[in-house]
């Protein structure tokens, strides 16, 4: 079997784009136009496709990897029922190497969860991810059902089941217009809920006339609904609630590469496979021409390190306008999702991102704060105190605050215990 050189990442579809909700801003219902022959029940994922996925997946990844996630996504994956999942956990002990930790992740709207669910799930210890939208007046106003109503109760009554059941969850949740005015609405609400681990996802939808719906999120939106959580989070929640976009920043701060490939200079290692064993680029580009063919007929690793694929991931680089490669905050990200290069910069180059000056307004802002921390966990300290290792907002011998006086970086000790020292 071979194998590729760098580790990569699978979004399985095992239901394609078949799902019980139907989302205003959902991308992925569309799909279905890419199996015109295909109905109903016939979307499932085949037992014969299933052990090839899982015996490729784990064969294919590099000799030095030691931990595999699978990721389960739609769709809606629990239409598939528990005991698809029940034998994906049988191939996976089947093919498992030695040393080699298997992980699986369930990202769900949560309608379907009940005590059956969470037994199995808790039992075999998959994270499970829950699509929120915030409070119910937010999530509503686009995560509806099929009949067009609501759908905040049926994936609270999931969400309670998970929590009886002691299942590990985090949540998803997509910023779009509506929602985006209210970051500490959203951010509080989902810490009320018990999670401890959140992920931001922003909308950006292109229209026909090659601009963006009313739905999408707006650049400087995102940067300050980024912005209002990062401040409210710094002022008791470091170490305690972790959000996706934060745990980045730091890493990157520390000279780690990104944890996520939007803000990586190249794509290609995160692939979307469909319920017939149809692997696409990326989960965001899965139109014919980002096909890459079958493991029916050809391995993953080949797929993977195909020249098809690999174009498509330099590509990320390469497309830059000039604006984006005399940024300064290029290494935080790269231009962002290709997905989202809708704009023109004012020089008249194609392939700027829809969010850039949102992400501008957030490095700006929170430079200071992320190089402290940074400064902070080199130290040997934690990223909680990264107060200590901030510029001293005053100076050295200034005297417009008294030794005694609250320190004005907002720690709550006295500055001469702090930024007096």
């Amino acid at each position: 079997m071979n194998k590729t050189q760098y580790p990569f990442h699978v979004i399985c579809k095992p239901i394609g784009p078949l799902c019980n909700l139907s989302c205003d801003y959902c991308f992925y219902l569309e799909k279905a136009k890419l199996f015109p022959e295909t109905h109903g029940n016939d979307f499932r994922m085949s037992d014969e496709v299933l052990e090839k996925f899982v015996s490729q997946y784990i064969a294919s990844q590099p000799e030095q990897t030691r931990e595999i996630n699978f990721a389960w996504q739609g769709g809606e994956p629990t239409l598939m029922g528990i005991d698809f999942f029940r034998k994906v956990r049988r191939l996976q002990r089947k093919y498992q190497r030695e040393e080699m930790k298997i992980t699986n992740a369930l990202q769900t709207n949560g309608v379907l969860l009940d005590q059956q669910w969470a037994e199995f799930l808790r039992d075999e210890q998959f994270l499970v991810g829950i699509s929120i939208d915030g409070p119910q007046p937010l999530h509503d106003r686009f995560r509806k059902t099929r009949e067009g109503k609501g759908s905040f109760s049926q994936v609270m009554k999931g969400l309670e089941a998970l929590k009886r059941g002691g299942v590990d969850f985090n949540t998803m949740t997509v910023i779009q217009s509506d929602n985006g005015k209210y970051p500490l609405e959203v951010y509080n609400f989902l810490k009320e809920i018990g999670s401890t681990f959140m992920q931001f996802i922003p909308i950006v939808e292109r229209n026909d006339e090659g601009g963006v719906t009313e739905r999408t999120v707006g650049s400087l939106q995102w940067g300050k609904f980024l912005t209002s959580v990062f401040n409210e989070w710094l002022k008791q929640d470091i170490g305690k609630y972790y959000v996706q976009h934060f745990d980045l920043m730091l890493g990157l701060y520390l000279g780690y590469p990104s944890s996520l490939c939007v803000h990586a200079p190249t794509c290609g290692r995160a692939v979307a496979l469909e319920h017939d064993g149809s692997l696409y680029s990326c989960d965001h580009f899965v139109f014919e021409e980002n096909y890459l063919g079958t493991i029916q007929d050809q391995n993953l690793a080949d797929l993977l390190d195909s020249p098809q694929q690999q174009n498509f991931g330099k590509a990320k680089l390469m497309d830059l306008p000039s604006d984006c490669r005399e940024c300064q905050f290029l290494q935080l990200c790269y231009g962002g999702c290709p997905a989202q290069r809708v704009k023109k910069t004012e020089k008249g180059e194609p392939g700027l991102n829809w969010l850039c000056e949102g992400y501008t307004y957030f490095y700006e802002s929170s430079a200071p704060v992320f190089q402290a921390m940074a400064q902070a966990v080199r130290a040997g300290s934690t990223a909680d105190q990264y107060r200590h290792f901030m510029p001293n907002p005053y100076g050295p011998g200034d005297n417009k605050v008294g030794r005694n006086d609250p320190c004005p970086c907002g720690s709550g000790k006295k500055y001469k215990h702090c930024h007096g020292r």
